[in-house]
């Protein structure tokens, strides 16, 4: 990988903050946007804005054109059968949620279980708690090991014949755990339960192919993986989406709409009323082009050696508590002896550094991990082995100023 020209496709990182030149290392929370996606939406909006699907005119035909074009590549990007699974959303929680009430609520019933594990983002907990709730169902988790992976046998010990949905993150958000998915998936169906996997993490850093995990639901934002927010996946096997009912009922997705009774539109377009994000979706789009021109491969063991190298720079800090397994995805969750994670992120801010601090939408993992707070740097196909130099330097600033503070 060329990553110097990879990153000069990346306007915002050509600036300076505080003074420093600047270093993103918060891809985890929002990826920054290459010119190619940039460009795309503008394009959109300064030559052929227009609703989708309902005009003839030459400009509603080149967006319905570039809207469904944008499916078909993330199709592609996924590998999935059909057009027909792939949902556009908001985002990876808007995904989740359609699944939580369109199949969990319709199909489950008390004495029945739903799967999750404590690594959860919130996005991936809430909904399946208002599910149970709603239903009956019980709610169960896959006990962690002391390095935050879980293993199969634990997998097999909480998924019984009783389970009916399991509901896992593919890459976790704090510890940088990957998942065994398809393993997991196998177990599921072995029970007769569907699997939904929660991809926000997954799916901007490495190859996903939904039909070789086998998974019934898989989820993904697009901000995350260079395009817009606002926009976001949810694949869905095609005969469970099928027997779904939409959540949201209006314009463009309906077939007949009577006096008492309508009837929907085939899929993909029932899971999509209303106005759908046409420029997010067309930026998502530009987005996997650019991928795929880079290569996901490549992307992967790039931020593969990025992770080796923060873990073993950072493990040189004394007073360092990292969180998760020795072996990683990009990136590496972290507190500083006797400085709050807000107070590490803010000496960093003024070097110029822009890493995460806080719960991480994860309250019930930081109570496992026994703290209220961490700090997250997060790496993705534009940052180098400079920057996490400088998050060092920054890093044995802190300990620095607040050493000298107490």
């Amino acid at each position: 990988m060329d990553v110097k020209a990879i990153r000069e496709q990346f306007p915002i990182l050509n600036q300076e903050v505080n003074g420093h030149p600047f270093v993103y290392l918060d891809s985890s929370a929002t990826s920054q946007k290459p010119k190619a996606v940039i460009e795309a939406v503008d394009t959109y909006y300064r030559n052929y804005n227009s609703n989708v699907h309902r005009g003839v005119h030459t400009l509603g035909t080149k967006a319905t054109e570039a809207y469904e074009g944008a499916r078909e590549k993330v199709r592609r990007f996924i590998h999935a059968s059909s057009t027909a699974e792939v949902i556009f959303t908001r985002g990876t929680t808007t995904s989740i949620n359609t699944v939580a009430y369109s199949y969990a609520r319709a199909n489950l019933k008390p004495g029945d279980e739903i799967v999750i594990t404590p690594m959860e983002h919130h996005s991936n907990i809430i909904p399946w708690q208002q599910a149970a709730k709603a239903t009956g169902a019980t709610l169960k988790y896959i006990p962690l090991q002391e390095d935050g992976t879980i293993s199969l046998d634990a997998v097999r010990q909480t998924v019984t014949n009783q389970t009916k949905l399991v509901a896992i993150t593919h890459i976790s958000n704090v510890l940088g755990t990957v998942n065994p998915i398809k393993e997991i998936a196998r177990i599921a169906h072995d029970h007769g339960a569907v699997i939904l996997i929660d991809g926000a993490q997954g799916a901007p850093h490495m190859k996903v192919d939904v039909q070789d995990l086998d998974c019934d639901f898989y989820t993904f934002s697009g901000h995350k993986m260079g395009a817009p927010t606002g926009i976001g996946v949810m694949y869905g096997k095609k005969e469970l989406l099928e027997n779904m009912e939409p959540v949201e009922f209006g314009g463009e997705m309906i077939d007949f709409v009577n006096l008492y009774d309508s009837t929907w539109k085939e899929l993909p377009w029932k899971f999509e009323g209303g106005t759908p994000i046409i420029a997010g979706a067309i930026g998502l789009g530009a987005a996997i082009d650019f991928l795929n021109q880079v290569g996901m491969e490549e992307i992967t063991a790039h931020e593969q050696k990025l992770a080796d190298y923060a873990m073993q720079q950072m493990k040189t800090i004394d007073g360092i508590k990292i969180y998760g397994p020795e072996k990683r995805a990009a990136l590496v969750t972290f507190n500083l002896e006797d400085v709050h994670p807000h107070d590490t992120a803010t000496v960093l801010d003024a070097e110029g550094i822009a890493v995460r601090a806080g719960h991480h939408c994860a309250q019930p993992l930081m109570r496992w991990l026994d703290v209220t707070a961490t700090a997250r740097a997060s790496f993705y196909m534009y940052n180098t082995e400079k920057d996490i130099d400088r998050l060092i330097d920054g890093l044995q600033i802190t300990k620095e100023y607040f050493g000298n503070v107490f």
